[in-house]
C-alpha cells in the first residue's frame, strides 16, 4: 500500500481539482458558489495565486490527486498583507483518510516558512460537528466570530464561521522584513 504524498500543485493537475472543487460546489455548503466554475476559470485563479507566490498543494495517492489546499489572499488592502486564508477541498472517496489533515499540516508549514502571521479560516456551514471546524480545531485554529445565516444555499441558511492560527509569534511581534509579504509589499511600491 503506497502512503499519499503532499507536494506543489501544478497546471496539470488543475482537471482533477476542477474535478473536486465542483463535487464540493455542487453537492457541499463549505463554498458558497452555486456554479462550478469552469477549468479555465480555476485555472486563472491558480494562476493568480501562483503569480502572489502563495502556496498551492496537492494530495496524491497511486498518482491520484486526492484533494488539494491553497492559501491565498484575506483581503486585498495591504494592512492585511501579512494574514492569509486557507482553502481546503478533498475528493469525495478520500474523505475520512486524514488527507485534509495532511494538507492543512503542510500548509501551515508553507506559510509558517513564508513569513506569514495569522491563517484565516473561513469555514462556510460552521456548525460544531462540521469536518472542517473539526479539522481546524485539531490543528490548533481557535475561533474568531460567526456569521449568522450569512450564506443560502441548498434550500437552507448557513453560518459562517471563523477561524484563525497565529503564525511566527502572530501579533506578538513586529513584522520581518524579509517575509514574502513583506518583500512583495515593497516590490509593489518600488513598482508604482
Amino acid at each position: 500500500m503506497s502512503s499519499i504524498s503532499i507536494r506543489a500543485a501544478t497546471v496539470a493537475d488543475l482537471d482533477r481539482i476542477t474535478e473536486i472543487y465542483a463535487d464540493a460546489v455542487s453537492h457541499g455548503t463549505a463554498s458558497y458558489e452555486l456554479e462550478p466554475p469552469s477549468r479555465a476559470e480555476m485555472g486563472n485563479r491558480f494562476d493568480s495565486l501562483a503569480a502572489g507566490r502563495f502556496p498551492y498543494l496537492a494530495a496524491e495517492k497511486d498518482g491520484s490527486v486526492l484533494g488539494y489546499a491553497y492559501a491565498g489572499p484575506f483581503r486585498p488592502r495591504p494592512a492585511y498583507r501579512f494574514v492569509v486564508e486557507d482553502s481546503v477541498y478533498v475528493a469525495p472517496k478520500a474523505k475520512g483518510q486524514g488527507v485534509g489533515f495532511l494538507l492543512m499540516q503542510a500548509l501551515i508549514e508553507a506559510a509558517r516558512l513564508a513569513g506569514f502571521r495569522q491563517i484565516v479560516a473561513v469555514i462556510g456551514d460552521g456548525h460544531a460537528d462540521s469536518a472542517s471546524v473539526r479539522l481546524h480545531e485539531k490543528l490548533g485554529f481557535r475561533h474568531s466570530g460567526r456569521l449568522e445565516g450569512s450564506g443560502y444555499k441548498h434550500g437552507r441558511w448557513l453560518d459562517t464561521v471563523f477561524m484563525q492560527l497565529p503564525l511566527n509569534g502572530g501579533a506578538e511581534l513586529p513584522p520581518d522584513p524579509e517575509s514574502l509579504p513583506e518583500r512583495k509589499f515593497r516590490e509593489g511600491l518600488k513598482g508604482n
